[in-house]
Order: C-alpha cells, then structure tokens, then sequence
C-alpha cells in the first residue's frame, strides 16, 4: 500500500487518509476520491491530499477483515459484518468466553496492520454480548498477511462461548446449635440467585447435624437426581479429614483438591460422585460478593471440567474484592468505587404511544433506547444490560454494535416487576448493586447516573440511592445487592417502590432536577422532550 502525500492530480481512486472539509465539500476519513471530488477539491484551493492507495496483492481493510473471520474456527459466537475495517463478534449463548490466547498472540504477531482483542479466558457473558472485535488498522494489508493468519488458525477453536447447560444442582447444609436458621435461609437464596444467574435450577435442599454420616447420606440423595452437589459446612473446613470432605469420601465419592489460592474462597472442596462434581463451599459464598466459588461453580454449570491443577492456577489474578462481613476481614478499607450494573428497562408495550414503540422514537438522529443505552456505558455500567421484550428484535438492532449484555424478558407483557427480575437475573456476581434506569428518559445524563454510583460509593455500597426532581421522587433508582432477594417478591405492573420505602435500608436522595422527572409516554410528552415518533411497523 502506497501512503502519504498525493498531488491532487495523482488522487482519483485513492482512498482519503482525513476527514476533508474545503469549499461546499465534506469528505469523510476511508472515502474513496472520485473525478467529481478532485475538480471540487481544486476549485476550493486544495492541491495535496493525504491518501492511501492499494498496490496489486493488497486487500482493502473490510476485504481482509472479513477474510480473518473467515478463517477462525468459533463455537457459539456469531460474527459481524466489516465497517471500517472491524468486525465484531457476539455471544450467541450466555456461558463463559473460550479462547486459544496462544492462537490469538501468534495471529497478533504476524502484522501490527492485523489485530484481534478479547475478553479473559473464562470471562461470563450473556446472550449477544461483544467478546471479541478484529480490526484491520490501516485502510489495507498485503494478501500474504491474511494468508499467514489463515494457515496459523487452521484446526484451531480460536474463540468461543461455553454456553450453561442448565444444570440441576442440589444444595445441603449442616447445623450446629450456633448457626441461627435465618443464616441458612439467606445461604439458601443466595445460591439460589447464583444458580439462577448461571441459568440453572437449585431443585432441592437438605439440612443435617454437622456430621459426616448425616452429611453423606444427604449428599448421595441429592446426587441421584441433580447434575452438582453443593455442601455447606456448619463451620470453615480447617483439614483434608474434616466433616465436608469426609462426607464426600463415605458417600463413595472422591475429593480432588481441599483449598484454593483464591481469597475470598480458600476453603473450598473440590470433589466428585460417579462423575458428578460435588463441591464443599467456603462460608463466603454465603455472601453474594464475587469469590472462588463463583470461579468453579460458572465453569461446572457452562460443562467445563475443573481438575485440581485448574484450581491451583487460579492464584494470580486470585485476590478479590474484600467481604467486608467477613469476621476478620483482610483490609478494611473501602474500594473507592463500587461495582454497579446499569440495567436498561426497555422491555414495555408504549401503550399510550397510539401503535409506535417510543423506545424506536429519535433523538437528534438517534433512537431513544440506543440513546439511553449509551449514557449508561459512558457512565460506567459495569456491565450494561439492556432489558428487552416488546419488538426486542427491533430494539436489539437499534443497538448494534455496543458493548451491552441482552437480557430477553419474555414475560414483559405482565408489567414492569418482571423487567426487575430479569435484569437482576443478569447482574454478575461482581457487582453491588443495580441502577434500573428507565430507556425513555432521554434528559438524563452520564454526569447524573455517575453522580449517583458516586453516592452510593461514599456509602459502603449498602444503601439505595434514589434521583429526586425539587425533593420528589423520581427515577432512577440503585439499588444495593443485599435487595435483590426481596425483589423477587414483586408481582404485576409495580416497581420497587414499596421495597425502597419501607425502611429497611438506607435512603440517600440524589437532586438531579427536572431529568429524574422526565419521560416520554405519549406522543405530546415525546415531542415536547425533542423526539420524532417512528411510525409504527405496517
């Protein structure tokens, strides 16, 4: 490829280096300079461009894009078209990324002019969320470099999605005279919001005396008809021989591997029943905060085998965010910001619409939901999941192309309580807390959603913040993960309203101002707001 400085008698079929603004012309950057576009340029005073221009054997960057993508082997991972020399690729499955990082370093090597960037290894990613984009830097490559990449890839899964398979999982727990049965309970809902975030089922629980022969007994019964056994001791494990493991082994099971170099999580059991995995949980899975047996559990529930050398690798990268409920904890300190998940409710009917969806309405050029959406990602949704029902199809291609987990909520026809519950259903186990952020309130801001992730961080990540207008409630509204439980609760066309105000958490009010008042039911309200109503699907 021929790059630099062109005279513009030498341009015609040339591709433009910048975006070129002279005279009555706009030309944008990867245009290709035609005849009429050179007499413009000259009659505005341009003499040179910067310019790009293909030699024989180069291909142009959407040509060797597509090319690469071509040659990957992927499993559940569906491929994008190429613009501008990218192409995304999307989860097809909720599950856990798979990819050859030696296969994707030795691709990255070839030519800087060809790249490919993912997420971690065994990272959790939800139905059409982005895991991987290649992106052909400059506007073209030689051929011989997409032939090299082509012959490195042959044979090789590069990237894919273990999806969950939707494993039964049975959970038993032991007691002593110590343990208040309001800890069980809580350890029971809690597993079970895991297990339902990993798309699985908890179908049955059993609760003994903290002995190994009770223990065991409950173990191979829930193993007869569960696909993972989970055991909670009613005290830490502290040796190889102790109840947990014991258990395991007098039930006819073996154990692979007690302890793991990830903190919070180190005292786990790693085991297995006629082939069925059995864990013994460390007590910090009680909490809903992100730790070890998060790691195992995901890989268990998506079908990956965990052997005693993946637990042992698991020590770098292994030191978590601290649990602070934890009797000793590690570092008191606080983390200066908190983990919040943005779920973007967008899943209604615009019944008052009069037959057009407001969410497809356009602001500025821009559809309301696609608007919405990316406020939330320029505020730091960690991650940014975008809640869909009514014309999902419609509504998911108004957000191509962005970074945001799609969550169908195939029951959005009985009212907003459903749209709660999917979106915490999503929410990764690393986060705090939830922002529900309502699409069709177009005057909020990045400034205000992060105002508010602010607060909630000041606070310890235990309280629900609430956006007001002049003192009044409005939306939206974050809400801590102690919470999630208690919105399971909820039933019909009702929010958290009840849930917020009863007074069992800590309320911090954030004034926002009119935004948090703000939205667009109607066609008046829409158009009063800036929107153009998109005409209804004939």
């Amino acid at each position: 490829m021929i790059f630099g400085e062109m005279p513009l008698d030498g341009a015609f079929g040339a591709i433009l280096a910048h975006s070129t603004h002279a005279g009555g012309l706009k030309l944008k950057k990867g245009h290709v300079l035609t005849a009429a576009d050179i007499t413009g340029l000259r009659a505005a005073g341009v003499r040179h461009v910067i310019a790009a221009r293909l030699e024989s054997g180069d291909l142009e960057e959407n040509a060797a894009a597509e090319q690469i993508t071509k040659s990957l082997d992927v499993f559940n991972v569906r491929l994008g078209t190429a613009t501008t020399g990218r192409v995304n690729c999307y989860a097809e499955k909720a599950g856990l990324f798979a990819v050859d990082a030696d296969l994707v370093n030795a691709i990255n090597a070839v030519d800087p002019a060809a790249t490919i960037a993912t997420l971690k290894p065994f990272e959790r990613v939800e139905l059409g969320q982005m895991v991987a984009t290649i992106k052909i830097i400059p506007f073209a490559v030689p051929g011989q470099v997409i032939d090299r990449i082509a012959m490195l890839a042959r044979g090789r899964a590069a990237i894919g999605v273990h999806a969950f398979t939707g494993a039964r999982v049975g959970l038993a727990q032991t007691t002593l005279p110590s343990v208040k049965t309001s800890v069980l309970d809580k350890t029971r809902r809690v597993i079970d919001a895991r297990i339902a975030g990993n798309h699985g089922e908890l179908t049955a629980e059993r609760r003994t005396t903290h002995s190994e022969s009770e223990l065991a007994e409950a173990i191979r019964e829930l193993h007869r008809s569960n696909d993972i056994v989970i055991a909670f001791g009613a005290s830490a494990v502290v040796d190889a021989g102790d109840v947990v493991p014991a258990a395991i082994r007098q039930a006819g099971g073996v154990v692979h591997h007690v302890g793991m170099p990830v903190d919070p999580g180190n005292l786990l059991v790693l085991g297995e029943l006629d082939g069925k995995p059995v864990i013994g949980a460390p007590g910090c899975a009680r909490s809903p905060k992100e730790n070890g047996f998060d790691w195992v559990l995901e890989r268990l529930m998506a079908n990956v085998p965990v052997t005693k050398e993946d637990v042992i690798g698991m020590g770098v990268g292994g030191l978590l965010m601290e649990i602070t409920s934890r009797p000793q904890p590690r570092d008191p300190r606080p983390s200066t910001r908190a983990d919040v998940a943005i779920a973007v409710l967008a899943a209604g009917q615009s019944t008052r619409m009069n037959g057009s969806n407001k969410l497809l309405a356009t602001f500025a050029g821009m559809p309301l939901i696609r608007r919405s959406t990316l406020t939330a990602i320029e505020a730091g949704g960690r991650p940014v999941i975008a809640v869909l029902g009514h014309m999902a199809e419609q509504c998911s291609a108004a957000l191509e192309g962005l970074n945001v987990v799609i969550a169908l909520n195939k029951d959005y026809a009985s009212g907003l309580a459903s749209s709660l519950q999917t979106a915490i259903r999503h929410v990764p186990a690393s986060a705090d807390g939830v922002l529900m952020l309502l699409a069709d309130m177009p005057a909020l801001s990045s400034e205000h959603i992060e105002t508010m992730i602010r607060r909630f961080s000041e606070a310890g990540g235990q309280s629900i913040v609430r956006a007001t207008f002049d003192g009044k409630r409005g939306n939206p509204v974050l809400l801590p993960r102690q919470l999630f439980d208690e919105v399971f609760t909820l039933a019909g066309d009702v929010g958290a309203r009840h849930l917020i105000e009863r007074g069992d958490f800590p309320l911090i009010d954030v004034e926002l101002g009119e935004a948090a008042a703000i939205d667009v039911d109607t066609p008046d309200m829409l158009n009063r707001a800036g929107g153009t109503i998109a005409l209804p699907n004939p």
